[in-house]
């Protein structure tokens, strides 16, 4: 990757982050509805936080739990102070030994900030659904059938970034993006020890962008 300084960055508040979720939710809850969401640590765990108060409000799930996962597929460059993108997913927390019973029959919507190369939720979809093939072997063979078609699974992130995938998702997975944006170095509040910077710099990228699209 090239040195940061070279990358053109985005600044994303947490009132950008809440109103593309919230312009999401309608969408989500009449098409998907979750039982469930699996949040990938830890870009994903304030969207499914915002995500949840929304789909409480306007769905009849007044339960709906959140899960956590930690997937890493950044490493660090050593003395740049930036990541680089590693050459495979590490698995760093997981849902435990009884992950499969807690996804199977439901409806499951793994949330992250970003889908950059799609490697990590490729392998974060995968896995899933690997634990929910256990488990039905543990199942009835007659309730098999019934139990892994009641079983669905759908992605949403922040942002979407416009570039080529390192992953294809399977059909049949229901895809939800905040926002579509190019192949830009997307800085999180989370990330930031200067909130009050932060948003000064979010501010100034929004104008940036009002000028260059009124030249």
């Amino acid at each position: 990757m090239a040195h940061e300084s070279q990358v053109k960055h985005l600044h994303v508040t947490y009132n950008n982050i809440h109103n593309l979720i919230r312009k999401c939710i309608p969408q989500i809850a009449a098409d998907f509805n979750p039982d469930l969401m699996v949040a990938i640590g830890g870009g994903g765990f304030f969207p499914a936080r915002v995500m949840r108060t929304f789909l409480r409000e306007i769905t009849t799930n007044k339960t709906l739990q959140i899960q956590a996962i930690g997937l890493s597929l950044y490493e660090p460059v050593e003395g740049v102070g930036e990541d680089k993108i590693g050459e495979q997913v590490i698995r760093t927390q997981w849902l435990g030994a009884d992950a499969g019973r807690m996804l199977v029959g439901k409806r499951v919507l793994i949330v992250d900030e970003v889908d950059d190369t799609r490697k990590t939720l490729s392998y974060a979809l995968t896995e899933l659904r690997n634990d929910v093939e256990a488990e039905l072997l543990n199942r009835p063979e007659a309730e098999r059938e019934a139990l892994r078609a009641a079983t669905r699974f759908g992605i949403f992130v922040v942002h979407n970034k416009n570039k080529p995938k390192l992953a294809e998702l399977p059909e049949g997975i229901s895809y939800y993006a905040g926002q579509e944006v190019e192949d830009v170095w997307l800085d999180y509040p989370w990330e930031s020890t200067n909130i009050e910077e932060h948003d000064r710099l979010a501010a100034l990228d929004v104008q940036n962008a009002a000028n260059t699209t009124s030249q």
